[in-house]
C-alpha cells in the first residue's frame, strides 16, 4: 500500500462538551489521521460513512472507498476495514493515550475526492441516553439523573487523572533539579581540579627554569 502524503488532523475533544459528527474531504491516494485524548478504561464509539456525491440514489461508485485503521499511542489495532463504504467501531480503551483513526483512499486517475462524515465519541457522550432509558424503563427526569452522575463522575476521574499527572511532573520537576545541582557542583569541580593542575605545572615549569 502505497501512501503518498499524510495529513494528521489533531481534535482535542474534551470529555463533556456536546460531541457532534466531523465531515471531511479526503483526496484519492491520501491518509488522514483523526486523534482523540481517551482516558485509561473509558468506553469509546465511533461510526463513518462517505457521503454519496450522487443525490439521484444511486449506489455509491467504485472509487469512493476507503480503508480504515484505529490504533492506541502503544500501536494496537482496535479496528480494521479495508475497502468499505462504512462501518464502526466500540471499544473500552485499555491504556490511557492518544487513539488514531486513519482513513486512506486508493489512487485513482484522474483523482477523486471522497467526503467522510466521522462520528467519535468517548466518555460520558458515548452512551446513548435515550436508549439507555427505554431498555431500563425509567422516566426523563431518572435519566437526567443519572447522566448527571455520570457528569459528575467523570469530572471526579478527571480530576483524579489531573492531580496524578501533576504529581507526576512534580517529581519529574525535582529528579530534574537535582541532576542539574549535581552537574553543577561537578563541573565546579571539574574547573577547579583544572585550574589547580595548570597552576602546578606552570609552579614546576619556572622552578626547573630556575625563574622561581
Amino acid at each position: 500500500m502505497r501512501i503518498y502524503g499524510i495529513t494528521i488532523v489533531v481534535i482535542g475533544f474534551l470529555l463533556l462538551s456536546v460531541a457532534e459528527s466531523l465531515r471531511f474531504d479526503l483526496l484519492s491516494g491520501n491518509t488522514k489521521c483523526i486523534a482523540e485524548d481517551i482516558k485509561a478504561n473509558a468506553m469509546t464509539v465511533g461510526k463513518y460513512s462517505i457521503i454519496n456525491p450522487s443525490f439521484d440514489g444511486h449506489p455509491l461508485p467504485e472509487t469512493h472507498k476507503v480503508t480504515v485503521r484505529v490504533t492506541s499511542s502503544l500501536g494496537n489495532n482496535y479496528h480494521y476495514g479495508d475497502h468499505v463504504e462504512t462501518g464502526q467501531f466500540a471499544f473500552t480503551a485499555p491504556e490511557a493515550g492518544d487513539y488514531m483513526a486513519c482513513f486512506w483512499a486508493q489512487d485513482h486517475k484522474p483523482s477523486v475526492t471522497l467526503t467522510v462524515d466521522f462520528d467519535w465519541r468517548s466518555g460520558v457522550a458515548a452512551k446513548d441516553w435515550p436508549n439507555v432509558a427505554k431498555k431500563g424503563q425509567i422516566d426523563f427526569m431518572e435519566m437526567e439523573l443519572r447522566k448527571l452522575e455520570d457528569v459528575v463522575r467523570s469530572v471526579h476521574d478527571e480530576m483524579i487523572y489531573l492531580r496524578e499527572r501533576e504529581e507526576e511532573m512534580q517529581g519529574i520537576n525535582r529528579a530534574t533539579n537535582s541532576k542539574m545541582a549535581w552537574l553543577g557542583f561537578c563541573s565546579l569541580f571539574v574547573c577547579l581540579s583544572v585550574a589547580g593542575l595548570q597552576i602546578w605545572h606552570l609552579k614546576n615549569f619556572f622552578e626547573r627554569k630556575k625563574l622561581l
